[in-house]
């Protein structure tokens, strides 16, 4: 502690050559950004994929669905996820959560079990920065929201193409499957927790609270 300002310590700073911490657009680090937003029928409002060197770009299999984090991870550490698989979780956005938890568990299972290049997963939850693989997160609209995810059965089969942004399910009609969905029973009915369910906004507008 020297009990100066930030600006007076700084002025004694003398920076190391090749530390350029912001590339100019002249010499970015990379062509295209790692974050990608991914649309179809899906994901109508948007969808986001982190993108690596290291992450497939597409992806076409069967959708394994649960309707909650711990019923997805049981699965993974129960070996019931075979290569090809895309892992659903729905009912996880900010209204069903409610609070849009993070996947994390799910995801590092998917890559303990070395699936991590062979196994997508799609969900309206979110992820945190050390995701690894295809794993796409805050599809919008959410399925609490009548959104396409809550239409999906096991055996759907989803494909994820990242060089064409587009996450499709393929050879079903999402609204007639919807016309028999139902609202979950909500897991809070009083307090704030209740109170953020009813009033939280989709992920795709920031999933701000609306009076």
């Amino acid at each position: 502690v020297t009990g100066r300002t930030l600006g007076e310590e700084c002025e004694s700073v003398v920076e190391t050559a090749g530390q350029e911490v912001v590339a100019p657009l002249s010499s970015p680090l990379r062509a295209e950004g790692g974050l990608v937003v991914l649309r179809g029928n899906l994901a109508p409002d948007g969808a986001v994929v982190k993108v690596t060197q290291h992450t497939p770009t597409s992806h076409r299999g069967p959708a394994r669905v649960f309707n909650r984090e711990e019923d997805a991870f049981a699965a993974v550490a129960s070996k019931s996820i075979k290569a090809g698989d895309v892992v659903v979780i729905r009912y996880e956005g900010p209204r069903g959560g409610p609070g849009m938890r993070e996947m994390l568990q799910v995801t590092a299972a998917i890559v303990g079990e070395g699936l991590g290049e062979s196994v997508a997963m799609v969900t309206d939850g979110r992820f945190s920065g050390a995701t690894q693989g295809l794993m796409i997160g805050h599809v919008a609209p959410e399925a609490a929201s009548r959104g396409p995810l809550a239409a999906l059965r096991d055996g759907d089969i989803i494909a994820i193409d990242v060089p064409s942004r587009s996450l499709t399910v393929e050879g079903i009609d999402i609204e007639a499957r919807l016309m028999d969905w139902s609202q979950p029973e909500p897991q809070y009915r009083t307090g704030v927790m209740a109170r953020y369910a009813l009033l939280v906004g989709s992920a795709s507008e920031g999933a701000i609270l609306k009076p």
